[in-house]
């Protein structure tokens, strides 16, 4: 149960199974974000937070026993999840979109600032604080594009 949680509830097997490599775990597990901040778009914003909340709380107990020497398997997606799911909380439309998109391309680049400071932290807390700090960017350009629009 905990390697399917971790896995992003499977999705990050995926990519071994199809492709032999765990490449495009992570995307895979941010669009399992996107579906569930789709199904979240007409919900209250209380609604977005507790999910968003439950995500970064699986993040940081499910992937503890299959950590490498401190590091994130590939095949471990609730991380992309939590992230992903942070950047859509409470937007809809085009920053919405581009929300999800800038989060996943900080989480995959690591340019932005703290993202790979966040990374370097021990244990969960480094698996899940990149993706976090990703999605805080992708939140607020989000933001930004909602009040800009």
């Amino acid at each position: 149960m905990r390697r399917f949680v971790a896995a992003g509830f499977g999705v990050g097997l995926l990519p071994r199974r199809l492709w032999g490599s765990d490449s495009g775990a992570g995307t895979l597990g941010a669009l399992v974000a996107a579906a569930l901040g789709a199904a979240l778009l007409a919900a209250p914003i209380w609604a977005h937070l507790i999910a968003t909340v439950v995500a970064i709380g699986l993040s940081l107990w499910a992937p503890r026993p299959f950590l490498v020497e401190e590091r994130d398997p590939g095949w471990v997606a609730i991380d992309e999840i939590a992230g992903a799911l942070l950047a859509v909380t409470a937007l809809s439309g085009w920053p919405w979109a581009v929300a999800w998109l800038v989060a996943r391309l900080a989480d995959i680049f690591k340019v932005l600032p703290g993202t790979r400071k966040a990374e370097r932290l021990p244990g969960t807390l480094g698996v899940t604080g990149d993706d976090l700090v990703a999605g805080f960017y992708g939140l607020a350009v989000g933001v930004l594009l909602t009040i800009w629009l």
